[in-house]
């Protein structure tokens, strides 16, 4: 009898160790497909000494992985789609549309942008640059939908060479705009807001609606909504000939008057 009870408790530790290797390994196979990132071989090679690299290159690098990862999300909606795989079509889009909601810094600025600059002097070679710039801009695409970003970004680069080589030029409220929609294309809100707001202090007569743009991000992006009901008002009486912005400027002024601006 006792030789019968200690074989029953054999085989039933047995058994719950067994039980728990399979579970573990069903474990570890399920982390492995939910967290690509537990795969060291997927994960890029860490740099042997960042602090040494050089911020250029450092920052160039990154822009081709985020570009490399918008790519591949991009083939993966297409495979999937192709294939007629509608629950990863979707998955694939909710990924893409998290990425597009991701602030996304240029770090390499390439200019800097004083509020003391003033739009003053008719220039011909910033009259180039900025058609220059245009063409550029048109072959990317027209936003906010574009086609290769890549141009868009050398736009940016040429709008950039405008305000950086003719400061007092009267083209560059005119560029500074045109960065504020790419900068805000790209998620760059803070660059944005400052671009657009450079368009109105460098000419407080720029023929673009750049007081609603900032308002807008101050108070959709920046949640600093005492700065943007300031600057709707300014909009509203300043940029009145943009009625497609007028009308909601003057309903968010109404909103944040009534329930407060925190």
């Amino acid at each position: 009898m006792t030789r019968i009870v200690t074989t029953a408790a054999a085989i039933l530790i047995l058994t719950i160790a067994i039980g728990c290797q399979s579970n573990t390994g069903r474990s570890q196979q399920l982390a492995q497909r939910t967290n690509p990132y537990t795969d060291t071989a997927r994960e890029p090679l860490p740099l042997t000494n960042p602090s040494s690299s050089n911020e250029i290159d450092l920052v160039e690098q990154m822009t081709s992985y985020r570009l490399a990862y918008r790519r591949s999300l991009q083939a993966l909606i297409q495979h999937y789609d192709a294939a007629g795989n509608h629950e990863k079509t979707t998955w694939a889009k909710q990924e893409m549309d998290a990425l597009d909601r991701i602030p996304m810094y240029r770090y390499i600025l390439g200019v800097e942008m004083p509020a003391s600059l003033k739009a003053s002097e008719r220039i011909p070679a910033a009259d180039q640059l900025y058609l220059e710039a245009e063409e550029i801009r048109r072959k990317a695409g027209v936003l906010p939908v574009l086609k290769n970003e890549e141009t868009l970004r050398a736009a940016l680069d040429k709008y950039s060479q405008l305000v950086r080589q003719n400061p007092t030029s009267d083209k560059i409220d005119d560029a500074a705009y045109r960065m504020g929609e790419i900068h805000e294309y790209f998620n760059d809100y803070t660059l944005a807001l400052t671009s657009y707001q450079r368009a109105y202090q460098w000419d407080p007569t720029t023929p673009y609606p750049a007081r609603f743009k900032a308002a807008n991000i101050l108070d959709r992006r920046l949640r600093r909504r005492a700065e943007a009901l300031q600057l709707y008002q300014e909009a509203i009486i300043k940029e009145a000939q943009f009625t497609e912005y007028r009308i909601p400027a003057e309903r968010r002024v109404q909103e944040l008057t009534t329930s407060g601006t925190n």
